[in-house]
């Protein structure tokens, strides 16, 4: 047992830990290959194909290419599931298998399934607009139609798993929900409520997002270039994070590999402005998981930054971060500048990212990255990962509206 700060109130709580990955990114599928891509820092870049591109002077996103996902969904029928689904289940799956747990066993047990998202499935959605507008509602495709329910994100995984003992909520928080549901399910694991938690965010590639940021001129042409000088915007991009929460004391006697420790969190939602954030909010946001998680500025090594590369968030965010830690804040990396913006499962991704950085020892590098602008004023450890012992790691999530989302992740030690 231990003793968090909780809203001004002190509470006793189980530690809770990470023992289990699911990984489908541009850069890498399963932990493995994805830390490996983190380490060499390897670029999602590419073309899109997920959609028709005609009429858009540039269409680069951060697409996943081989994507089978019946290799990881036995149960349900593939076919039923829409693209995020499929993702947000594989991962489920990918991360159980990870962790080393016994599907029927967690059938016995209490259990949490969190999955944020910022469009559900929004890419059968276009699809069943273009059908209405080309042929009317009556030839709208009836299998696609039960798809969109962006509450099957989590559900399917419980359906998937046969999981009955559960809650399954899907956490619409856009940008941030990966770290909104990392933040439900350490709440639920550290009071005993469930004794497992399966959490983190998936989104797939769509033409409605993409249209949305291009007509907000934030689509970068190429490449996506946080706190570069030069950076022209975000790239979209795909996939899922699943991550396994469970306490210490269910790790350890099980002899689970443990990741990383959930330190603690904070959210805030200022809505300040639809698209813009406020750097008194975010820096707010920070503070609150650090006081959440009874961490000092001092502790902190790294900072995974929301960073997507637009001039307006990497300005505000280095702001807010600054304020926080001083004029020599930690390291601040972004890892979207080799997967992309992959919305909901953004936050959850980077999560996964920071785990590994401290299982490995090394910082992620920003990559695409020449000259640092200097109203962003921190180092983002360009294009080369460096050697690091990380202990503790603050991983940023923002999203439109104002919804903020930090986490703080720790090297697991006997004694804390």
């Amino acid at each position: 047992m231990t003793t968090l700060a909780n809203g001004g109130k002190t509470t006793a709580g189980h530690r809770v830990v990470l023992t289990g990955f699911g990984v489908f990114s541009s850069i890498g599928v399963g932990a493995t290959e994805f830390a490996e891509g983190l380490r060499v820092g390897r670029s999602g870049a590419k073309p899109i194909t997920a959609f028709d591109t005609e009429g858009f002077a540039h269409a680069n996103g951060c697409e996943i290419v081989d994507f089978h996902p019946e290799k990881w969904i036995t149960a349900l029928d593939v076919a039923e599931l829409g693209r995020a689904s499929q993702f947000s289940v594989a991962a489920a799956r990918m991360a159980i298998d990870d962790a080393g747990l016994d599907v029927g066993e967690l059938r016995e047990q209490r259990g949490l399934i969190s999955v944020g998202t910022t469009d559900g499935e929004s890419f059968d959605l276009d699809h069943l607009v273009e059908s209405q507008l080309a042929h009317g509602p009556e030839r709208m495709d009836s299998t696609i139609a039960r798809r969109i329910r962006a509450g099957r994100l989590s559900a399917a995984i419980a359906h998937e798993l046969g999981l009955t003992d559960v809650e399954a909520i899907t956490i619409p928080t856009a940008c941030a929900a990966g770290n909104y549901a990392i933040g439900y399910g350490y709440d639920a694991v550290r009071t005993g409520e469930v004794d497992f938690a399966l959490c983190g965010g998936a989104d797939a590639m769509c033409r409605k997002t993409f249209a949305g940021f291009y007509r907000l001129g934030t689509i970068a042409p190429e490449l996506c270039q946080p706190f570069d000088a030069d950076r022209k915007g975000i790239l979209t991009g795909e996939g899922a994070g699943i991550l396994v929460l469970e306490s210490l004391e269910s790790a350890l006697a099980r002899g689970a590999r443990i990741y990383a420790e959930v330190l603690g969190y904070g959210l805030n939602c200022d809505a300040y402005h639809q698209v813009a954030p406020n750097q008194q909010s975010v820096a707010r946001c920070m503070e609150l998981a650090l006081e959440n998680a009874g961490i000092e500025p001092d502790q902190v090594d790294l900072i995974s930054a929301h960073g997507t590369g637009t001039k307006a968030n990497d300005i505000t965010e280095a702001r807010a971060i600054r304020s926080v830690y001083g004029d020599a804040p930690p390291r601040t990396v972004s890892i979207k500048s080799m997967l992309g913006h992959t919305m909901g499962a953004a936050s959850a991704l980077a999560a996964i990212a920071c785990s590994l950085a401290i299982v490995h020892g090394f910082i992620p590098p920003t990559i695409n990255h020449f000259t640092t602008d200097p109203e962003c004023e921190v180092d983002c450890v360009p294009n080369q990962a460096v050697a690091a012992d990380l202990r503790v790691v603050q991983n940023n999530g923002l999203a439109f509206g104002g919804n903020n989302a930090v986490v703080m992740l720790g090297k697991y030690e006997e004694q804390r």
